[in-house]
């Protein structure tokens, strides 16, 4: 597909914030908002598959929004999964309710990985169709539209463990015995996440986010040998869009400056590492994303209001430090019991300050 590059994004703050632009407010959005703790999502959700509803235009449009009009957030993120695309593409899996994505066959061996089939657009078009409609309806809004996809390491590690793992032991045993055979994987995901990136970006957003939800399993050499080419081979590809780029991780203190040498406008910190440090760990200008625990939603409104001034605190050290800017977030996803009017509460908070 021949494509003229983007040569600017819609102003809105979070793509300035992102970028080390003026802002009128500090933007806020929440990882895993478009449901969980929601009634609405609940409800359209309710005898409905995950997969179901991530094929399903009008219900990625309904589900994407519902945080934005509750909660008055700066950014909708897509409603969609890391494992969408491997679906897409042919992979057989389900998303199993109280385990997470569930591989029919694990890709184990050289043969496996050769039969790994490529993304194709047209197996995404419901996908694309909704990114099309989420940007017109928030065109006229300063609501940043974010898209996302799951880094290649995530994804490998469920293709090849089955599943959701606490050890990640086959995955770590085929990267470390069969390089040749990890990188014709890493290789093929990667050129998947690009591709359903690439649509997302073509159909609107106005940002991504690439979550590496498990690198933190890896050491910084592990991952600069296995992953980091990888990872910065997607950002790479989506460059010349000029959209923010956002990269993220859990567990991921000891890698950030290695995940920052992917390439990406702006880096998400998880709640163990305070903003000031993370920025100290890296070695070019990158806007900082996070970092409020989500477990804090919990502890009162005393504690809240505390606790969300100390990360802008830190937030503002950070960039005197210099980091390019602050997108409040929390340090992972909104847990499934938070009560939802907390979550309101610290988006104006963040607003007030």
């Amino acid at each position: 597909m021949t494509r003229a590059p983007r040569t600017q994004t819609r102003s809105t703050p979070l793509v300035a914030a992102a970028t080390g632009g003026q802002t009128t407010r500090r933007p806020v959005w929440f990882m895993r908002q478009a449901g969980r703790s929601l009634p609405e999502y609940r409800a359209v959700r309710a005898d409905r598959g995950m997969l179901e509803c991530c094929f399903d235009t009008e219900t990625i449009v309904e589900l994407t929004l519902q945080p934005v009009r509750r909660h008055h957030v700066d950014a909708a993120i897509l409603f969609s999964d890391i494992v969408v695309p491997l679906r897409a593409a042919g992979v057989g899996l389900e998303i199993v309710a109280g385990t997470g994505p569930v591989i029919a066959s694990p890709v184990r061996t050289r043969d496996d990985v050769h039969d790994l089939p490529a993304l194709d657009r047209a197996s995404v078009g419901a996908i694309e169709a909704a990114v099309t409609e989420l940007a017109r309806e928030l065109s006229d809004t300063d609501v940043a539209l974010i898209g996302f996809a799951g880094a290649p390491f995530t994804l490998a590690s469920y293709l090849i463990e089955g599943g959701p793992s606490r050890t990640y032991q086959r995955t770590k045993a085929l990267m470390r015995e069969d390089p040749s055979t990890w990188n014709d994987l890493m290789g093929r995901l990667t050129n998947i996440t690009v591709e359903f990136l690439r649509v997302q970006l073509d159909a609107g957003v106005d940002a991504v986010q690439l979550f590496d939800s498990w690198a933190g399993a890896l050491s910084d050499a592990e991952y600069r040998t296995y992953v980091l080419p990888h990872s910065a081979r997607v950002f790479a590809e989506v460059a010349d869009y000029g959209a923010p780029r956002i990269h993220f991780g859990v567990g991921t203190g000891e890698l950030l400056t290695a995940m920052a040498d992917a390439g990406p406008e702006v880096l998400g910190v998880d709640w163990r590492v305070p903003l000031a440090t993370a920025v100290s760990r890296v070695n070019r200008p990158v806007a900082l994303q996070g970092n409020l625990d989500p477990t804090v939603l919990f502890a009162g409104e005393t504690v809240v209001d505390r606790e969300v001034a100390r990360v802008i605190d830190d937030a503002d050290a950070a960039i005197a430090a210099g980091a390019v800017g602050h997108i409040f977030n929390l340090g992972h996803g909104v847990l499934p019991d938070t009560d939802p009017g907390v979550l309101t509460h610290v988006v104006e908070l963040v607003h007030s300050m």
